[in-house]
């Protein structure tokens, strides 16, 4: 079984220089890995590349389980169970954000959200899109008045303000005053993104 220190240090390495920048030599010094391992497990650089965003759909995966599988359950629910799962998934969402080991994922993900290859086919598949459906059909339960389109525009704005916790951390460092996004601002910024969505999922319908 190939550990996963291969794959942690491929994620960082592939995140960090890009896939033509990145090398399958230093990945393997770094992570204690012979070449020839990654060549018979993979098939090279290439192999390599997708399998570390498979492990990367699998991180997310499991850190999103326990709140997506009750916001299945809800969106069959009251409107108020709908909200509730809605807004668990959120949060969740953003504490993943806000956690130091979303850094390599991110910087992997956004390469990827630029120039989308195959495994930007994998990640969403396996990862973004089951959290993005479940979402979207909460919404709909929740804003009736919306259609199908606009619930699909609403469930990713919603979660663009997760995002940026991550994706525009500097920038959001910057306009809070702060040197990193600590415990107290992480709250600060979760309950904001909270209000936020109960507004957007309160408004009265057009």
């Amino acid at each position: 079984m190939i550990s996963a220190r291969l794959l942690d240090v491929a994620i960082e390495q592939f995140g960090s220089l890009g896939f033509e920048g990145a090398s399958t030599r230093a990945i393997a010094r770094a992570s204690g890995t012979a070449m020839s391992s990654i060549t018979y497990h993979f098939g090279g650089k290439e192999g390599l590349y997708v399998a570390a965003a498979e492990h990367i759909a699998a991180g997310i995966g499991e850190r999103q389980a326990g709140p997506l599988a009750a916001a299945r359950a809800a969106a069959d629910g009251s409107r108020e169970e709908a909200v509730a799962a809605l807004l668990a998934v959120l949060d969740n969402f953003a504490q993943m954000m806000l956690r130091p080991e979303s850094a390599p994922w991110a910087r992997f993900i956004m390469r990827e959200q630029q120039a989308p290859t195959e495994a930007f086919e994998r990640i969403w598949g396996k990862a973004m899109q089951p959290i993005a459906e479940t979402c979207v059909r909460l919404v709909g339960r929740v804003r009736a008045d919306l259609g199908e389109r606009e619930a699909r525009a609403t469930a990713l704005l919603l979660f663009g303000q997760a995002m940026i916790l991550r994706g525009g951390r500097a920038s959001a460092c910057k306009l809070l005053q702060v040197e990193t996004l600590d415990e107290e601002t992480g709250a600060l910024l979760r309950d904001r993104i909270r209000a936020n969505a109960l507004s957007i999922l309160s408004e009265t319908p057009r």
